[in-house]
């Protein structure tokens, strides 16, 4: 009986605990954004306004993308200019927590491919105007 009461408390207890995710701050801003593509650590830049994304990366080539929200944590970016196939494919992205100037977010393909494996990833954004 103290086991059950004592698992009941610690239910109960950590049911209590939420991430903060004040998204509305996030929504437009300049951001810099940290990734690694084969154990090379870049940083990418981007500005983002209520309905377009602007990809500026390490070789100062911009690149820009449509944004439909879908609420203030969620949105689709979808290439205004794809080269390739795989660039015409939307990406959902997800803000998961926030801090004063940072966010985490995660993302994936908007539309599963069948047959295939969903593949998500996660990241962190800093504000920096």
């Amino acid at each position: 009986m103290r086991f059950f009461l004592s698992i009941l408390a610690l239910v109960l207890l950590s049911s209590c605990y939420s991430i903060e995710r004040d998204c509305t701050d996030f929504k437009t801003g300049t951001f810099e954004f940290t990734y690694s593509i084969d154990g090379i650590e870049q940083t990418s830049r981007f500005m983002r306004t209520e309905d377009l994304n602007i990809d500026y990366h390490e070789e100062e080539k911009a690149d820009s993308s449509s944004i439909r929200w879908i609420n203030d944590c969620e949105f689709i970016l979808k290439k205004l200019h794809p080269t390739t196939n795989s660039e015409k494919e939307a990406i959902h992205m997800k803000i998961l927590s926030t801090t004063d100037d940072s966010y985490t977010f995660e993302y994936k393909l908007a539309v599963k491919r069948p047959n295939r494996p969903s593949r998500v990833e996660k990241g962190v954004a800093k504000k920096i105007k």
